[in-house]
C-alpha cells in the first residue's frame, strides 16, 4: 500500500511539474528555449475562447467597402470582454490602419486577405513610431500596437496591402532626403519627440507593415505576408514574444523580414523569409536616442528559418546604439544567395556595443561574405548630416560554427576600428565550395580563432 501511494504521489508531482510548462495558473503558456546564454521562459498568453467576427460589426468583403471602422469596433469590444479573438473570415477585406487593444488576437481564418489601402491619409493622425533607429510621429503603421499586453496576429489568411503609392515613395527624392536630416537633426538635439511630426508634405517616411511599440507577449503566428511599404515586421521596445509559422515575401525598398529593436526574449522559428532587404535583423535604436531610452536588443533566438532571398541571413545594426547580446541563430538555410551570410554593420557614430551573438549549424548557396564586421557604414548619412557626437562600438564575443556554402567571394572580412578593435571571435568548422576573390582579411582584431576553415577552389583572379 506505501508503495502504491508513493507510486501515486509520484504520477501526480509529475503531472504537476508539467502543467507548470504548459499552462501557468495566470493565464500563460510558457516556453523553454535552449542557448547558449540564460534565456527566461518565454511567456504566451491563452486568449479566452471568445470570437468577435468582424462581419457581426459590419464588415463587409469584397475588397471595396473600407472596414477600417468595423474591424476597430471588434477590436474594441473584445477588449472590453476581457479578450480572445477578433475574426476575419474568408474573403478580401479592405481596410486602413488595424490599431490594437490589449488582450486582442486578430485570427485569419484560411482564406482571408486583409487588403490594405495606399491612401497615405487614411494614415493620419500620426502616432508614435519611430524611422530607421528614431523615435518621432509619423503614419501609422499598417497594422499598429503601442503599449499593450498580450497582442497577437494568427491564421492561415494573408496580409497584402495595396502598393502602387508606396512603390513611388521607394525613391528618396530631395524633399525625403531634407525630412531624413530634419528628424536626424532633432533627435541628435533632444528635441521632443512629440515636436518631431514627420507626416506631412513630400516627407513621405513610408510606414511599417507591422509596428508593435513598447508590448508585452506578442505572438505573430501562421500567416502570410504579401509586400510592405516599409520594414516588414517591426517589434520596437518589446518584452517577450513568439514568431513563427510565417511566409514573408516582400522585396520593395528597404523591405527587411523582421526586425527586433531595443526588444528581448523572444523566439523566432519556422519562418520563411523572401525579402528585397535583410532577413532577420537585430537593432537598438540610432545615436542618442537610443542612449536616452537605454534598452538593449536581447535574449533572442532564431531557429529552423529559410531565407529564400535577402541581403543577409542575419543582419546586427547598424542601428545598435542601445547594444545587443545574446543573440542565437542555429538550423537555418539560404539555399540560394544572400549578399551577407552574417553582419555586423556599425559606425563612429553608434556608440553601443555588440556581445555574445552566436551562429550555428547553417547552410548558404551563394554569398558575397560569409561573416563581416564593418565598423564604419554610414550608407547614405555620410554626406546627409554632420557627426554630432563620435561614440564608438564595443564589439566582442562573436561565434560561428557548423556553416556550409556552396561559393562565397570571401569566408570573412573583419574590419575593426584601430581605437576600438573587435575581440573575441570564433570561427570554426566552416567549408565552402568555390572562394571567387579571397580567403579572409582583418584589420584591428585581437584574440581571433580559426578552426577547420576549408574550401575546395580558390578561383584565380
Amino acid at each position: 500500500m506505501k508503495f502504491k501511494l508513493v507510486k501515486y504521489f509520484t504520477i501526480i508531482l509529475s503531472c504537476l511539474s508539467l502543467a507548470s510548462f504548459t499552462v501557468a495558473p495566470d493565464g500563460y503558456e510558457t516556453i523553454k528555449v535552449d542557448a547558449p546564454f540564460p534565456m527566461e521562459p518565454i511567456k504566451v498568453f491563452v486568449y479566452p475562447d471568445k470570437d468577435f467576427k468582424i462581419t457581426k460589426y459590419g464588415a463587409v468583403s469584397g475588397g471595396v467597402k473600407d472596414n477600417t471602422a468595423a474591424i476597430a469596433k471588434a477590436i474594441a469590444a473584445c477588449n472590453k470582454a476581457g479578450g480572445g479573438r477578433v475574426v476575419v473570415p474568408a474573403g478580401v477585406w479592405l481596410t486602413g490602419p488595424i490599431h490594437f487593444k490589449s488582450n486582442v488576437n486578430l485570427h485569419l481564418e484560411e482564406g482571408a486577405i486583409l487588403s490594405f489601402t495606399d491612401n497615405p491619409a487614411d494614415y493620419l493622425p500620426a502616432v508614435m513610431t519611430s524611422w530607421e533607429g528614431m523615435e518621432c510621429y509619423n503614419y501609422s503603421p499598417l497594422l499598429y500596437a503601442f503599449d499593450c499586453d498580450n497582442v497577437a496576429i494568427t491564421g492561415q489568411g494573408t496580409l497584402q496591402p495595396k502598393m502602387d503609392t508606396w512603390k513611388v515613395w521607394f525613391k528618396r527624392p530631395q524633399p525625403h532626403l531634407e525630412a531624413l536630416k530634419e528628424l536626424y537633426t532633432m533627435a541628435s538635439t533632444d528635441v521632443p519627440v512629440i515636436d518631431r511630426q514627420m507626416a506631412k508634405g513630400e516627407n513621405n517616411l513610408r510606414p511599417h507593415l507591422i509596428h508593435f511599440n513598447r508590448c508585452k507577449n506578442v505572438l505573430l503566428d501562421g500567416f502570410m505576408i504579401r509586400e510592405s511599404p516599409f520594414w516588414t515586421i517591426h517589434l520596437y521596445m518589446c518584452d517577450g514574444g513568439v514568431v513563427r509559422n510565417l511566409d514573408v515575401k516582400a522585396h520593395g525598398h528597404n523591405n527587411d523580414g523582421v526586425d527586433l529593436e531595443m526588444s528581448r526574449n523572444f523566439l523566432v522559428e519556422d519562418c520563411t523569409f523572401d525579402q528585397g532587404d535583410d532577413a532577420v535583423v537585430i537593432k537598438a535604436g540610432r545615436n542618442r536616442d537610443a542612449w536616452r531610452l537605454d534598452a538593449p536588443c536581447e535574449n533572442i533566438v532564431i531557429r529552423n528559418c529559410t531565407i529564400l532571398e535577402g541581403h543577409t541571413l542575419l543582419g546586427i545594426g547598424s542601428e545598435l546604439s542601445g547594444g545587443i547580446r545574446n543573440i542565437y541563430m542555429y538550423n537555418c538555410a539560404a539555399p540560394k544567395s544572400v549578399h551577407r551570410f552574417f553582419f555586423i554593420k556599425t559606425n563612429h557614430r553608434r556608440g553601443g556595443f555588440v556581445e555574445n551573438i552566436f551562429m550555428e549549424n547553417v547552410t548558404s548557396g551563394s554569398t558575397q561574405r560569409v561573416m563581416e564586421i564593418d565598423t564604419e557604414v554610414l550608407y547614405q548619412w555620410k554626406d546627409l548630416v554632420p557627426t554630432y557626437e563620435k561614440r564608438l562600438t564595443r564589439i566582442e564575443g562573436i561565434h560561428l560554427k557548423n556553416v556550409s556554402c556552396d561559393s562565397t567571394d570571401a569566408i570573412y572580412e573583419l574590419k575593426g576600428n584601430a581605437e576600438l578593435p573587435i575581440r573575441n571571435v570564433e570561427i570554426e568548422n566552416v567549408h565552402v565550395g568555390q572562394v571567387k576573390k579571397f580567403l579572409n582579411k582583418t584589420e584591428n582584431v585581437f584574440d581571433l580563432r580559426e578552426k577547420n576553415v576549408t574550401y575546395s577552389e580558390l578561383a584565380t583572379q
